[in-house]
């Protein structure tokens, strides 16, 4: 199998159009898997304490399991049930590299996306996820309204 989607998921009804329109796209093409992706963003930016530090490993264990819980399994059980060969993960870092990441390590054609919902600011200082995706991916970007 040659034909690899990505689909960046956030929990969110935009995530779901994506992995809608990307269980479109990989029923066109046909012989296709698809790599689901929740990744639970940090900045290096931030400074903690060092009981912060201590805690900070049982905290991302927590998020990860949760994020499996409620976005990734479900993703993955409905995905295989409709006849899809479908793989998950949950990853901490920078959203829009490692997608790019998943990408390249699954040779994928394309990452599907859903628009950013980030707004004020923030967007405005540091740019949305969705935008910082499409300008560094050395693989094409699908955004989904």
């Amino acid at each position: 199998m040659s034909n690899t989607l990505v689909v960046g998921l956030d929990g969110s009804p935009a995530g779901e159009r994506a992995l809608a329109y990307t269980k479109r796209l990989a029923g066109l093409i046909g012989d296709c898997k698809i790599e689901v992706v929740f990744v639970i963003e940090w900045s290096p930016y931030s400074f903690q304490t060092p009981e912060e530090n201590a805690s900070r490993q049982k905290a991302r264990s927590a998020a990860i399991k949760a994020a499996n819980e409620r976005i990734i399994d479900p993703a993955i059980n409905a995905l295989t049930s409709e006849g899809f060969q479908a793989e998950g993960r949950v990853l901490h870092g920078k959203v829009a590299h490692l997608l790019n990441s998943v990408a390249l390590e699954t040779n994928a054609e394309q990452i599907i996306v859903a628009r950013s919902t980030e707004s004020g600011l923030s967007a405005r200082v540091f740019g949305s996820v969705t935008a910082n995706l499409v300008m560094s991916s050395t693989v094409p970007v699908t955004v989904v309204n």
